[in-house]
């Protein structure tokens, strides 16, 4: 299974604060901000992630996250000349992706909430055999996005059968909105390839959910109670990340989205890498709490 991390576009919604970095290199409290989707996948158990972003910001991203070595983690990198839609990711990485499954994040989207590993791993199998997810939460403005309309399956608690998909419909056929994370079966960049451009000139993401979805083989995942997602792509939205990572870290004592955590959990890297990367951020607090897991402080 590999993954993708769609790490494009301009962020002119975040002027001035793009115009010289990376909106995914701004801070989300203690971090930067392709540190959550990255510890998405890595969730998942994905270990080999193409990083796409724009030509300017693709050499700063790689500065920051390297081979991805220090997460146990075989990290790559593409360049998006053009943002032309998302399902672009699948023809930009269709070397990388091979005869794979794959799963797709967006950059600036972060997910949390207990049991999340669990919805990442049901969709990682499911993709690997032959079937594509997507996921759902409820909004309040349906109009803005891309959404999905369903019926509960009998006997699954959180999986839902599809019955359609629309980008940002006048007339919303219910208030779950199409976040920024795709499971897909090999054969992906085959079938990116056949979308063709929106009226509004994108190869649009929902287009090709449409596709599997009728050849029957979208399935959905809700994130419902407990559950959060945040598209921290505008200025409110960022600042409400800020204050939600911030909230979960300083009152309940954990650490979001850190990748060198995960791994070590994960086993897939040991004590000695975790210590290294500790030093790597010095005295700060993010430092300091790799330690204390590095020293069984921590529960994870």
């Amino acid at each position: 299974m590999k993954g993708i991390i769609l790490a494009g576009g301009a962020g002119t919604r975040l002027y001035p604060l793009t115009i010289v970095t990376s909106k995914q290199l701004l801070p989300v409290y203690d971090k930067p901000m392709i540190y959550y989707p990255l510890s998405t996948l890595m969730l998942a158990r994905i270990r080999e992630v193409l990083i796409i972003s724009t030509p300017e910001d693709t050499p700063r991203i790689r500065q920051l996250l390297g081979d991805g070595s220090q997460f146990g983690m075989e990290l790559t990198y593409a360049v998006q000349e053009k943002p032309e839609g998302l399902a672009q990711a699948f023809t930009i990485g269709r070397d990388f992706i091979g005869d794979e499954a794959c799963a797709m994040v967006l950059g600036d989207n972060i997910f949390y909430g207990n049991g999340l590993n669990h919805k990442l791993m049901d969709a990682t199998r499911d993709a690997e055999a032959g079937k594509a997810t997507i996921f759902g939460y409820y909004v309040e403005d349906p109009q803005r996005f891309g959404i999905m309309e369903f019926e509960k399956e009998d006997g699954d608690k959180h999986g839902v059968k599809v019955i359609s998909v629309e980008e940002k419909p006048a007339d919303p056929k219910s208030n779950y909105a199409i976040v920024g994370l795709y499971f897909y079966p090999e054969g992906v960049s085959d079938m990116a390839d056949k979308v063709k451009p929106s009226a509004r000139g994108e190869l649009e993401i929902t287009t090709l959910n449409d596709m599997y979805l009728q050849e029957g083989r979208l399935h959905a995942q809700l994130l419902g109670r407990g559950y959060t997602w945040m598209d921290a792509g505008t200025f409110d939205s960022l600042q409400r990340a800020t204050d939600f990572v911030s909230m979960i870290e300083q009152y309940q004592g954990m650490t979001i989205s850190a990748p060198e955590e995960i791994a070590y959990h994960f086993g897939w890297i040991d004590g000695d890498k975790l210590r290294e990367s500790a030093a790597r951020y010095g005295k700060s607090p993010y430092g300091d709490r790799l330690l204390a897991v590095l020293e069984g402080k921590v529960v994870i």
